[in-house]
């Protein structure tokens, strides 16, 4: 290890300001700060409230969101497996095979789906990719804007190179994948000033402009990695329930999809690839609110947004009424990317509201906006995305109003 600190000490000399390689100081100080502890010290008087700086807590969120990157790699696997093991019973296929580069690989391990190593295999086969191109593309762009500005590169790449591909479908293309997060990190933040200047959450800006700009891809019966045959669905529980052509009602779920409420809390349903899996969420959800970095107020008041909001349309709901009021409020949890959302989306120090009764304000926002838009518009099946990146615009409105509250009550506490 002496020997690496040493050359990391004689290329420094060559890359700090003033020498000849000064442009690729911030490169190279992400790399020396990756791989060691900076010996740097703060002049001056300090003001330190604990000893959790901003890496360790980025960091700490990739840890919470571990539970949800190890379901993302099996149940893809898992959906790909049993369909193709469907696929093949039925005739659709002759053979079992994902008909592209994997089954190189597949065709040694096998599509049973019963087999947690060969689901789990399969799956990483579809998330590697997609995660690799993330950091490559995301990585080039804070890079470039580190090296422009002359700044350091910045931690908080790590969680927005790791939400992002868990909020996408196994079968996006690569290059939508790279051009989402290219799109996210410079418009969504680096546009800004950077990690901490941003007002929207970067993956789900990355995430919208994927929405709107190829809503084929993102939306219609990409959800299960199987080879597209004659019988292929690949419905969502949403989509499905959402479709205006369907009269069964729930019946279109846990019968027609054979999916019950059990089967979409663990998470083996189709969807996007880390938002499948409630329990998933669950277990990140008690590591950020344990380590005080998640704030739980948040999660509370976007899940009673969202579950009694969407209570009140399920019981007004009546025969003329779309599909979606129908579906009973604890349903609405454990489908769609709600609890994903509520656990690792909304609670983004930097966009959510700052005050503590403004983050009350703020998920209630969240939540009702989210049922909102899943059960008026037959359009869109899912709201969370778009509900997350509304409460992030109004978030500042929403903590100067409480601050304009609080300064009106203590002048009337106090008498002026």
């Amino acid at each position: 290890m002496k020997f690496l600190r040493k050359k990391l000490d004689d290329l420094h000399e060559q890359v700090k300001p003033g020498a000849k390689y000064e442009k690729f100081y911030a490169l190279y100080e992400a790399v020396d700060t990756f791989l060691y502890t900076p010996d740097d010290v703060t002049d001056g008087p300090t003001h330190v409230r604990d000893g959790l700086d901003m890496k360790r807590m980025m960091i700490m969120v990739v840890v919470a969101l571990g539970p949800c990157i190890l379901m993302a790699m099996y149940n893809t696997g898992y959906q790909a497996n049993l369909e193709i093991e469907r696929l093949v019973d039925i005739g659709s296929l002759p053979e079992a095979t994902t008909g592209n580069w994997r089954s190189t690989i597949m065709d040694s391990v096998g599509y049973n789906p019963n087999n947690l190593l060969s689901c789990f295999i399969h799956g990483a086969l579809y998330f590697l990719p997609i995660f690799i191109v993330t950091q490559i593309a995301g990585g080039f762009w804070e890079v470039l804007f580190a090296t422009v500005r002359g700044h350091e590169i910045n931690e908080g790449f790590l969680v927005t190179g790791m939400l992002f591909p868990l909020t996408l479908p196994a079968t996006v293309p690569l290059w939508q994948v790279a051009l989402g997060i290219s799109f996210g990190v410079v418009i969504g933040k680096e546009v800004f000033g950077g990690t901490g200047k941003n007002f929207l959450n970067p993956a789900l800006t990355g995430r919208a402009f994927l929405y709107f700009a190829y809503s084929s891809e993102m939306t219609a019966d990409i959800w299960i990695a199987a080879p597209k045959v004659d019988g292929y669905s690949g419905a969502t529980s949403l989509g499905a329930l959402a479709d205006a052509k369907n009269t069964m009602g729930m019946d279109v779920i846990t019968s027609k999809l054979d999916i019950s409420w059990w089967d979409a809390f663990w998470g083996f349903i189709p969807g996007s690839m880390g938002e499948t899996s409630t329990f998933a969420c669950i277990l990140g959800a008690v590591i950020l609110i344990a380590t005080q970095i998640g704030s739980w107020r948040i999660m509370l008041s976007t899940l009673l947004g969202a579950l009694g909001s969407a209570w009140l349309f399920n019981y007004a709901s009546g025969p003329e009424t779309p599909n979606m009021f129908l579906m009973p409020a604890h349903w609405h949890l454990v489908v769609g990317g709600l609890a994903f959302g509520l656990v690792f989306m909304a609670t983004d120090p930097v966009s959510a509201a700052m005050t503590q009764g403004g983050k009350w304000a703020y998920g209630l926002v969240v939540g009702v906006t989210t049922t909102l838009v899943r059960v008026i518009n037959p359009g869109y099946a899912e709201g969370i995305m778009l509900a997350i990146l509304f409460g992030n615009v109004v978030a500042p409105l929403i903590d100067w109003a409480v601050i304009q509250l609080n300064i009106r009550r203590r002048r009337k506490r106090c008498g002026l």
